[in-house]
């Protein structure tokens, strides 16, 4: 290959490159039209819950809502499960429900790692990933704070605290 040959193949590179991180920087800041937003009912949904019986998002209206999307891989989801243990141990008497959608793993995974958190509150099997795709869940954790009357009243990416759960789920009581 001749050197003004290089040069054209190098070129072509450059440019399928920036193609593509403009795509990548256009997709990150064009916001998803049919994502779940602050402001907008819930989507109801109906899951298993480990242990077995189901649970629908519709049946808990009345209740503040924390709903979390986890998965055991997650460190940052290990790390705000006791908090989120606390706090529904808190706020339960009060109306609150949490409610762990975990993301595709099998019973066999989830129960030791629920056995050594000490985890109570419901856990969701989403095994064909359908709740986590109606979400638009991308990064994990991330949490829906939910109010009575089935509104999305916040979204919160990443790991949380007991302060940041105690200052939301102050919002969502009835």
């Amino acid at each position: 290959m001749n050197k003004q040959n290089r040069i054209y193949v190098r070129v072509a590179i450059l440019g399928v490159l920036l193609i593509a991180l403009v795509f990548a920087l256009y997709s990150s800041f064009v916001k998803d039209p049919n994502a779940v937003k602050v402001g907008s009912a819930a989507p109801n949904f109906s899951l298993e819950r480990l242990g077995g019986g189901e649970i629908a998002l519709n049946d808990l209206r009345g209740k503040g809502v924390v709903l979390n999307f986890w998965g055991t891989w997650c460190e940052p989801c290990k790390a705000e499960m006791p908090a989120l243990q606390k706090k529904y141990e808190t706020y339960k008497d009060q109306g609150l429900e949490v409610i762990g959608v975990n993301i595709s793993e099998s019973p066999i995974t989830i129960e030791p790692f629920i056995n050594q958190y000490g985890i109570n509150f419901p856990i969701l099997l989403d095994r064909q990933t359908q709740i986590t795709k109606l979400y638009r869940i991308g990064p994990i954790p991330t949490t829906f704070f939910i109010s009575p009357e089935g509104r999305v009243e916040e979204i919160f990416i990443g790991q949380l605290s007991e302060e940041l759960i105690a200052s939301k789920v102050e919002k969502i009581l009835p």
